[in-house]
């Protein structure tokens, strides 16, 4: 196993302590922000892990990939169901690339025409 996912989450729990004794308030909103959000509505709550699954990785956020998985397997998900989610993750991950590399071309060309003294940026 490439890492130990078990006892990375062990090692979140002292520092996710202290910010939770360090900001109250905050931590409270956002423990009210995900309850509501895991709610089951016209989406199951492990529709909704998947989803913050897929968002983890996206995200690239190891922690949020712990808690994530962990989440959706106490929700019942299966490892199809997993996988499914990550290659909809692997895809999306390709299409916006895709998007914002038109952008950026836009804005160089955009740039190298304001720069020659065409047009203003």
């Amino acid at each position: 196993m490439h890492k130990d996912w078990t006892a990375h989450m062990a090692g979140l729990q002292g520092p996710l302590k202290d910010l939770r004794a360090g900001t109250p308030d905050v931590m409270r909103g956002f423990s009210t922000m995900a309850q509501a959000a895991l709610k089951t509505g016209a989406l199951d709550t492990k529709t909704k892990e998947l989803i913050a699954l897929a968002i983890g990785v996206a995200l690239r956020c190891d922690d949020c990939i712990a808690f994530h998985a962990k989440a959706a397997l106490q929700q019942g998900a299966t490892r199809d169901e997993v996988l499914e989610t990550l290659g909809m993750t692997v895809y999306m991950g390709a299409g916006p690339s895709v998007m914002y590399a038109s952008h950026a071309i836009e804005a160089f060309d955009a740039l190298t025409e304001a720069a020659s003294g065409k047009t203003e940026p």
